[in-house]
This record gives C-alpha cells, structure tokens and sequence, in this order.
C-alpha cells in the first residue's frame, strides 16, 4: 500500500506518519489497497484528516475533525473500516448476481482554481461504463448527493441523486 501523506498548517512528524501508516495499513486486511491520500490541516484548533483510497474503479473517501490530530486519525481509521467492510459486502452482493467483477483503473485529477472569487475547483476524472446500481453504490462510498456516470446500457452519461425522501434520481440526456 502506497501512503501519501500532505500536510497543511502543519508539520508532519515522523511519529505521526508512523501512527497514520500504522492506523491504515490494518484496512489491507479486507482488500488489496494500492493508493492511499491523506491530508492533514489545521484550521483555528481543529484539526482535520482527509483519506481518499483508489479500490478497483471505485474510490473511498473519509474525513474527519477534532481537536487532536491524532483523535481525527482514529475517528477517519474507524469510518473507513465501516466504508471497506460495506463495500465488500456490496462487491460479494453483486458477485453473487453477476459472477464477474469489472477492474478499471480509476484516477482522479483535482485542479483549483480561485479567479473572480465564482469557480473554485475544477475536478476531472475518467468516466467509466457502469449500471444504474453501481453508480448508486459509488455515490453512497463518496458521501455525495449526485454521481456522473456513463451508463452501460445506454452509453450515454447519466446523473445519478439522492432525493430529500430518500430515494434515488436519474438524469438522462435527451437527445
């Protein structure tokens, strides 16, 4: 597993690398994990870690703030285990209708940009051919109320929402 660790507004020290790494690298007991991001970031006191990890086309994402570093790690490590056991639960799921698993490679590239104080950030990523349920499921491991997928049956990209009910939203093109 490949750790990369960022800090903002604060030194990273070798023995918070070494708790981090130690906290994160027990999550490779579920899966295999290639690529792991981490920024830290202190802002007025609070001390905030973010973790996003690339899994077989899908990516995890946690965050969470304290006013320990070292607190806000334990509390991220906690929330990914939950994320990794219920994504393989949902990967066992679909295996188990579809008998096959698709393994893309999934990157993603993040650009900001402050100009006129109206576009912050420009995010560009690859979008890969995917069912209505799937989509649904990465939207849910983000922790975001829309997905942009291409949809595998149309070929043609959808947006998927969450709605206030509770419920599921499709946005196709009409063309």
């Amino acid at each position: 597993m490949n750790i990369i660790i960022t800090g903002r507004n604060i030194e990273v020290t070798p023995a918070l690398k070494e708790y981090i790494e130690k906290k994160l690298t027990r999550l490779e007991k579920f899966m295999d994990i290639n690529d792991v991001n981490v920024t830290l970031l202190v802002e007025k006191n609070l001390h905030r870690i973010e973790v996003t990890i690339m899994l077989n086309g899908y990516i995890l994402r946690g965050e969470e703030v304290s006013g320990n570093m070292y607190s806000s790690v334990d509390l991220v490590a906690d929330k990914m285990e939950k994320q990794m056991i219920r994504y393989k639960e949902k990967i066992q799921k679909r295996n188990k209708k579809k008998k096959a698993v698709p393994d893309p490679a999934y990157a993603v590239e993040t650009v900001e940009i402050a100009e006129d104080d109206e576009l912050v950030k420009i995010k560009r990523f690859p979008i890969k051919p995917m069912t209505l349920e799937e989509a649904i499921m990465q939207m849910n491991m983000l922790g975001h109320s829309f997905f942009v997928f291409t949809n595998g049956e149309t070929e043609r990209v959808n947006v998927v929402y969450s709605r206030k009910d509770g419920k599921y939203g499709l946005l196709e093109p009409e063309y």
